[in-house]
């Protein structure tokens, strides 16, 4: 369980340090160069993800709570779907950004929200429960560090048509490979 609770919390920190302390970002950034900061940056979140898988693997699931669609993964689908398509708008102009101003951590608590509906083990607890409130941080954060939110000005529909049909396709390649990904089987 201590390789897990480490992953987390490296990945809660990293993320975190840029909009708790800008001040030293900035510094460590005037030391080290925009690219070697970019690059330990990237390097501490693979060790991060790396340290959650192999967390998550190693540690036996201990069932803490009755999860409502423990028995029943594939309803966690349209949770999912909504995720990716969240997690997505962050990226490419969307007129989900004139909504949220988060839409990548929002995506995540849902994702990690989804998870933990249907599972209620230790592990799930600290990965997705530990990933929920590290999202909900980082909106409180990130906005107190960005000031008053400008929302962007409206693009064509087709482009978020487009987002929701990558993120229904994503779902269901990630779902299909699910047991592959996480060593949890959704099907069968």
């Amino acid at each position: 369980m201590i390789l897990l609770v480490i992953g987390v919390l490296l990945w809660a920190c990293v993320h975190l340090f840029p909009s708790l302390m800008p001040g030293a970002r900035q510094r460590l950034i005037d030391r080290l160069g925009e690219g070697p900061y970019k690059g330990l940056f990237a390097l501490d979140l693979v060790i991060a993800i790396l340290l959650m898988v192999f967390g998550w693997r190693s540690v036996e699931p201990t069932y803490i709570y009755a999860a409502p669609l423990a028995h029943m993964p594939i309803a966690v689908l349209p949770l999912v779907a909504v995720a990716f398509i969240l997690m997505g708008a962050a990226n490419v102009p969307t007129n989900i950004k004139r909504y949220l101003r988060h839409p990548m951590l929002t995506g995540v608590i849902v994702w990690a929200v989804a998870h933990l509906l249907a599972n209620g083990d230790n592990r799930a607890l600290v990965l997705f429960g530990g990933l929920t409130i590290w999202a909900a941080i980082a909106i409180v954060t990130i906005s107190r560090r960005d000031g008053e939110w400008v929302k962007p000005a409206p693009v064509p529909a087709q482009k978020d048509g487009m987002l929701a049909g990558i993120g229904l396709v994503l779902t269901a390649v990630v779902a299909y490979f699910h047991e592959y990904l996480s060593g949890v089987q959704l099907f069968g």
